[in-house]
């Protein structure tokens, strides 16, 4: 079984610098990655100013606009609350969503930090699949807190004999630097395993930081690519981080016939 992501961070739902609202575009791109569970950070729920500002900004909260094409399911959790809305992260799955919850990583009064939690039933798999979406802070000492709180939350909620995901904005932009996913759960980084390196994404333009990742277990990668040119070029600050993999673990309910 074959299962293609997608993770990137909306910077809701506006082009590099803010110049323009561009988030049907966004939806276009994502529909069209073919991507069967996409991660979303800085997804809005609720801008009531922006509602009013920009002539097309859609009723519904952004996630849900964005399966708009695809009618997959989809999973929202709050991080950063404020007078007009608020906005968070977001999962999006071609398969049903078992259970989904967000979890506060907050170090700190000025970040709101959380991570986005969803069981997803794969067909013909006996196995739920664990996604986890987050966005990290911008300081290290507040990553590094943030890496193991996601740790934590794994080993207590995740069976070590059980697939993993987690992707998002770790924020983090020193490329060889290893984590407490790699080193404590021992994920694989997906731009690691197939090129060697950990492959940037931030700015979108010209990409210097490997600051959205695909983490995985029970998953071999076949293909990881960053996506920012033609249409997904200027569609956020951030681009779009890619990955087809392989399904690896053996528990594969048996076909009747």
């Amino acid at each position: 079984m074959k299962l293609s992501l997608l993770t990137i961070n909306t910077h809701k739902g506006f082009s590099a610098l803010n110049k323009r609202f561009a988030l049907p575009e966004l939806r276009d791109c994502v529909h069209d990655s073919g991507a069967d569970i996409v991660f979303l950070q800085e997804v809005v729920g609720q801008n009531l100013r922006h509602a009013e500002k920009y002539f097309n900004w859609p009723a519904k909260p952004q996630h849900e606009y964005l399966t708009e094409k695809s009618g997959f399911s989809h999973a929202y959790g709050k991080n950063a609350v404020y007078t007009a809305g608020h906005h968070g992260n977001a999962i999006l799955s071609r398969f049903p969503i078992l259970h989904s919850e967000k979890v506060d990583i907050s170090t700190n009064r000025l970040e709101h930090r959380g991570l986005l939690y969803a069981k997803v039933a794969l067909p013909g798999v006996e196995l739920p699949l664990h996604c986890v979406c987050v966005h990290l802070g911008l300081l290290g000492r507040s990553r590094k807190k943030q890496f193991a709180k996601i740790a934590d939350f794994i080993q207590r909620v995740v069976p070590g004999t059980e697939p993993v995901i987690v992707a998002g904005d770790f924020n983090e932009w020193r490329k060889r630097k290893q984590d407490e996913l790699e080193t404590r759960l021992l994920l694989t980084d997906a731009g690691l395993a197939l090129h060697g390196r950990k492959l940037r994404t931030f700015p979108s333009a010209m990409p210097v930081f490997p600051l959205d990742r695909i983490y995985l277990r029970g998953f071999k990668v076949l293909k990881a690519q960053v996506l920012n040119k033609g249409p997904w070029k200027d569609i956020s600050d951030h681009a779009a981080f890619f990955a087809e993999t392989e399904y690896t673990f053996p528990a594969l309910v048996p076909d009747p016939g």
